[in-house]
């Protein structure tokens, strides 16, 4: 996990998986006492594609194009550990050329495009579901464009500890204390420490209504969840797994902890078991030279080819979309 960091979210806008653009803008919503949140917006657009030009990188895409279309779908995104708004950007790019509003979050607590010094801590466990929601009540209350959605369309995709939050804005109760099933490692993080103290969050965990269908692939921290944390988990899930994601070594992952939490839910997911597949496929494909810097985020099994998983993938999730937000396809 610590390669996961601040060059993987600058570099993962070098990928070159995406032939169309969308109509894309950056937004940092403000609040009293919290960070400010950093997001990206992609959303329908008529105008020629183009590029969009980031600090150290180039996204497909169209700068401030005015927002196409009445009633939009919104869909939020969040990354995983030491992530950003760019790691998934070519499904936010394929549902905003099918006639959605995405809305990736850069998390405060753990994007490596910010501040990364309490990334380890309990603090991840409860401020990022806080995040999302602070997220959409911007999108259907402040954003200029507001009028164009349909608040009763919202849905959400997340990574990794991006697909833990989707499970907490769901309505999934987790237990911090269960925690310390990562504590037995080499790298002993500030959370071990926290809960050896007794010193769990005074905040609370979020959960938002508002969301009414989610796509998670490799949710961490599985084992902060039992059946009766997540029985309140009822609106459709399409959930992923990587079938060898226990290899990479990341504690917070793997295979049996997706199982068990497919398991638990009450509902029946659409679920999906990527076969010879580490953690990382669900991240956007790798650049020559990223690849080149980052082998271990980038480098899949031999005879697994991300660019052809990523279309089979963004397929997926639009029609996931479309069917449980009863989106019709224009």
């Amino acid at each position: 996990m610590r390669l996961f960091q601040s060059a993987v979210a600058a570099a993962l806008c070098l990928s070159a998986a995406c032939a169309h653009a969308a109509g894309l803008r950056l937004v940092t919503v403000e609040a009293d006492g919290a960070a400010p949140l950093q997001m990206a917006v992609w959303s329908p657009c008529a105008a020629p594609a183009g590029e969009f030009k980031l600090k150290n990188s180039t996204l497909p895409g169209t700068a401030d194009c005015p927002v196409v279309g009445d009633k939009l779908p919104l869909v939020l995104v969040s990354h995983g550990f030491g992530g950003s708004f760019t790691g998934h950007h070519d499904t936010a790019e394929t549902l905003a050329d099918a006639g959605f509003v995405v809305v990736a979050v850069n998390h405060p607590v753990d994007s490596g495009a910010g501040d990364m010094t309490r990334a380890d801590t309990l603090a991840a466990l409860v401020e990022r579901s806080a995040d999302i929601k602070r997220a959409i009540d911007y999108m259907l209350d402040t954003w200029p464009d507001r009028a164009k959605l349909d608040p009763a369309k919202v849905g959400f995709f997340g990574f990794s500890r991006g697909g833990y939050t989707g499970l907490v804005v769901a309505g999934a109760n987790p237990d911090i204390r269960k925690a310390t099933a990562f504590c037995d490692v080499p790298y002993r993080k500030p959370s071990c420490e926290e809960l050896q103290r007794n010193e769990l969050p005074a905040q609370a965990v979020v959960h938002d209504p508002r969301v009414k269908a989610m796509v998670i692939a490799d949710p961490a921290f599985g084992p902060l969840f039992d059946r009766n944390a997540l029985k309140d988990v009822t609106i459709p899930t399409q959930l992923w797994a990587s079938e060898l994601s226990g290899e990479d070594k990341i504690t917070e992952i793997n295979p049996g902890y997706v199982t068990a939490i497919n398991q638990a839910l009450p509902i029946k997911t659409d679920y999906h078991v990527v076969r010879n597949a580490g953690h990382f496929v669900f991240l956007v494909p790798c650049s020559a030279s990223l690849t080149a810097k980052l082998p271990k985020i980038c480098t899949d099994r031999p005879g697994f080819d991300r660019t052809a998983f990523h279309k089979e993938l963004n397929a997926d999730i639009l029609a996931f979309f479309r069917k449980q937000l009863d989106v019709h396809q224009p």
